[in-house]
């Protein structure tokens, strides 16, 4: 018997096939582009993307037809929203949470619900990157597709649905839309009465690892899958990564290192609102049932490794691509042992939480005439860990500790960097031996709704193993210690400065 998890990501998607033990069977990956198609608007190409899920599905299930998938459930990133017709066709685009569109509703929305009402309803702090405000634009500029559409789909729902299954979404991912009831575990009738939205274009709601039944026996044949294999209720992406890294309990976090970089703890008691607003840290459902998360995000993640790799290492990539060797690991070698003597502000793209930094720009500060590539290398990772240090200190202030991190995503598979993250955090990092945990996530929400795990919870216990604890060097922790203290100050400095940079090109 085996279990499939799909992964849906902002850049590709990709599925997994896994016994029982965790152990992964097959891979399959497929990219895609970001659509573009006016200054400040981001899109992914709906049809392309359902296009590109399929073929992951087909060359997993074909290497694995001699144990064939027996059920499989969808992890996707949130706020994108696709809008369907009731014979299941994709009518648009689905608009990503960096899209700039509704924008405007924000002001008119905070006067009409207000910033602390909404968030003690939904838990996130109100913001034009949900979608919510993405709706209403659709809503008020494009009024044929709205009308049109039967549904508007997050990416997960919208995959279930289009295999032939209803329309349904889980709590942690309609959390992202800014329109959930957090508490009564409902659509909101204040927040959808303060959009003008109906609740008939939204998706029903459903526990992750509720089984929706088989899938339509045309796309069951299309894709070589069993036409018994059951489809399973997913969730938000980092809420699967967090499961399938182990984190089903309490004062534990996964640290996702990929594209974006996120930190995601979990805890049963949802700490004071107050404290929580004030460190700029939201709430959601884990897909885990009578579990919360928080997230820590930033998009300055592993993106910014890539285009170190794409700026200063050009050369050496196409050069050991030839020789069919990784260009990182070079890269990686030639890192400093000691603290690097750069400060870098990972603002190389908006921010997340705590300071939701939107007009702003990286820098990097200490460079001398004696730097070399590989302390750049280093002072970003220093970078992006810093800040990631300093929003543990905001969710510790807001009633959230964590002990231990658990890495995952490709940056996870550096010892090097997962050494550098645990000296400057002081606490420990355990690598679980499945790096890639938002299909094994899935894969374990795939299990529990079939009944093979008796809930998510045993799941998670009996497929997630860790493969090696990486310890703080407290030598090292007492000189970042001191490095932290002048990270700590740069921000608040340059802010205004940064803004008027990031304003140069409008």
């Amino acid at each position: 018997m085996s279990l499939m998890g799909i992964d849906i990501g902002t850049t590709g998607c990709k599925a997994s096939v896994f016994d029982l033990s965790g152990r992964q069977l097959a891979q399959a990956y497929r990219e895609y582009d970001i659509v573009r198609p006016r200054p400040g608007w981001q899109e992914l190409d709906a049809v392309e993307l359902w296009t590109k899920v399929k073929a992951v599905v087909a060359e997993v299930a074909a290497k694995t037809a001699g144990d064939p998938i027996e059920a499989f459930s969808v992890s996707s990133f949130g706020e994108a929203m696709t809008p369907v017709s009731r014979d299941r066709r994709i009518l648009g685009n689905c608009i990503l949470g960096l899209d700039e569109r509704g924008r405007e509703y924000i002001p008119d929305l905070e006067r009409e619900v207000g910033r602390e009402p909404l968030y003690r309803l939904n838990g996130n702090l109100l913001d034009y990157q949900y979608s919510m405000p993405k709706l209403m634009w659709l809503r008020d500029q494009a009024r044929g597709v709205y009308d049109q559409a039967d549904k508007f789909l997050l990416c997960a729902d919208l995959i279930y649905y289009m295999m032939g299954c209803d329309a349904v979404t889980d709590y942690s991912l309609a959390n992202r839309t800014l329109l959930l009831d957090i508490r009564a575990r409902q659509w909101s009738d204040v927040l959808l009465s303060a959009s003008g939205l109906t609740k008939e274009k939204l998706p029903s709601l459903a526990q992750a690892g509720t089984d929706l039944g088989t899938i339509s026996p045309s796309i069951a044949k299309e894709l070589g899958l069993r036409p018994e294999v059951r489809a399973v209720v997913g969730g938000h992406d980092q809420c699967c990564n967090a499961l399938g890294a182990g984190v089903a309990g309490e004062r534990t976090a996964a640290y996702g290192i990929g594209t974006f970089a996120c930190i995601t703890p979990v805890y049963s008691d949802v700490p004071d609102p107050g404290r929580m607003m004030e460190n700029g840290m939201n709430v959601e459902d884990h897909v885990v049932e009578g579990l919360y998360v928080s997230f820590l995000y930033n998009a300055s993640g592993g993106s910014v490794v890539k285009w170190f790799r794409d700026t200063m290492a050009q050369l050496d990539r196409e050069r050991m691509l030839e020789a069919g060797q990784d260009v990182y690991s070079l890269l990686m070698e030639e890192m400093p042992s000691r603290p690097s003597n750069l400060m870098v502000l990972p603002h190389f793209a908006s921010t997340g939480p705590p300071y939701f930094a939107k007009e702003t720009s990286g820098v990097i500060a200490g460079l001398t005439l004696g730097t070399g590539r590989g302390e750049i290398l280093k002072g970003l990772i220093e970078g992006v860990t810093y800040y990631f240090k300093d929003g543990l200190e905001c969710m510790e202030r807001a009633g959230i500790c964590v002990d231990e991190l658990r890495p995952t995503g490709g940056g996870a598979k550096s010892a090097a960097w997962l050494q550098l993250t645990a000296d400057i955090m002081g606490i420990p990092l355990a690598k679980p031996r499945v790096s890639e945990a938002g299909t094994l996530g899935a894969a374990i929400l795939a299990g529990t709704g079939i009944g093979v795990f008796a809930s998510a919870y045993e799941g998670a216990t009996q497929c997630v193993s860790i493969e090696r604890v990486f310890e703080p060097d407290s030598e090292r922790h007492r000189m970042y210690e001191r490095r932290m203290d002048i990270y700590r100050q740069i921000y608040p400095v340059l802010k205004p400065l940064l803004r008027d940079i990031a304003r140069l090109g409008g």
